[in-house]
């Protein structure tokens, strides 16, 4: 299973040293396969620099030691949206997201699950957890 995570969990997780997001992250990278876009790479450089400077190396170093894999966003859109979506800034993560084919996007942003798709699932930090106690179950 391939899950992708969104700019927001990743930043929370490493500025706020969420423990829950952390274990998130955690699980997806050792019990499934991680998957980072390079838009959520760019994004969270372009955060860390703007909002909290203090943290470039500790983004550097926690993705240079992360196992992921890594896919790439199209620089450009063409043809016909897959999605409408709220906040236009979210629409190459999804997009990237399902022309990657990845099973499941976990984020924290609401605008994510007002969009209507079939896949991937698109799942909060706290359901992606609950669903993994279900499914030790």
């Amino acid at each position: 299973m391939r899950i992708m995570v969104d700019t927001n969990v990743l930043i929370s997780a490493l500025v706020f040293q969420s423990e829950h997001l952390t274990k998130v992250i955690e699980k997806a990278a050792e019990e499934y396969t991680l998957v980072i876009c390079s838009y959520v790479i760019d994004e969270i450089n372009t955060v860390i620099e703007r909002k909290f400077p203090k943290h470039k190396s500790t983004i550097s170093k926690f993705l240079s030691k992360l196992s992921f894999e890594l896919v790439y966003s199209p620089k450009e859109i063409e043809g016909e949206r897959l999605f409408d979506i709220r906040d236009e800034n979210d629409y190459m993560i999804l997009h990237t997201a399902i022309i990657e084919n990845v099973d499941i996007l976990i984020t924290g942003d609401k605008d994510f699950a007002a969009v209507d798709i079939d896949h991937p699932e698109i799942l909060t930090p706290i359901e992606f957890l609950s669903n993994i106690k279900d499914t030790l179950k």
